[in-house]
């Protein structure tokens, strides 16, 4: 059950953010994919999950991969809405100063914006992190068919007064999974933020 639930957390976590990095990318170097992407991402965000919930599992089968897209669905947008302000929320200043040396729009994005943006982007992850594992353990309890996850113990064991310890320990379990993932994010961001910023130069 931890497995899966890890599996179904980490997959779709990956692809929120593979997905989320680069539609607020594109949006950000072109205002036309913002006023196009943005008013779905923000639709998306505001349907509860619970509803949701229902509907993909029908249409995926209750599959491994049914729970994977509510997980990308439950983490993608802190993802898409950190990138995008960090990068929007560089300084005229340094902007000119890249202008001055002529540098390309590729260039200034990997020098000076994704560096400048990599707080708000890592803070990003890391909501997202522990968005994941909650979209890992909501879509297993409430699909209660398939595989076993997480979700579907906690299901089971609510029902019934005997397995109530049992119930305890799958709570605690849970709530470690999401506390070391969400931990990982925490010590990835240390690392890599450091390196980011000492990469933002300004091009001689």
């Amino acid at each position: 059950a931890l497995w899966l639930t890890t599996q179904v957390a980490l997959w779709g976590l990956g692809i929120a953010i593979a997905l989320g990095m680069t539609l607020a990318i594109l949006m950000s170097q072109a205002r036309w994919v913002e006023r196009s992407v943005w008013p779905y991402a923000v639709a998306l965000q505001s349907i509860p999950i619970l509803a949701l919930v229902p509907l993909l599992g029908i249409l995926f089968n209750y599959s491994f991969n049914a729970r994977v897209i509510v997980c990308i669905i439950i983490a993608i947008f802190p993802i898409i809405n950190n990138t995008l302000f960090g990068i929007q929320s560089v300084e005229a200043g340094h902007h000119d100063l890249f202008t001055l040396h002529h540098t390309s729009r590729l260039t200034r994005l990997r020098k000076l914006q994704l560096p400048a943006a990599s707080p708000a982007i890592f803070a990003g992850f890391r909501i997202s992190a522990g968005l994941s594992v909650i979209g890992a353990i909501v879509g297993d309890f409430f699909f209660r068919r398939g595989e076993k996850g997480i979700g579907i113990l906690l299901d089971q064991y609510a029902a019934r007064t005997t397995t109530i310890p049992r119930l305890y320990a799958a709570t605690i379990l849970a709530g470690a999974l999401g506390y070391l993932v969400f931990s990982v994010f925490g010590l990835l961001t240390k690392a890599v933020i450091g390196k980011w910023h000492e990469a933002a130069e300004v091009p001689g």
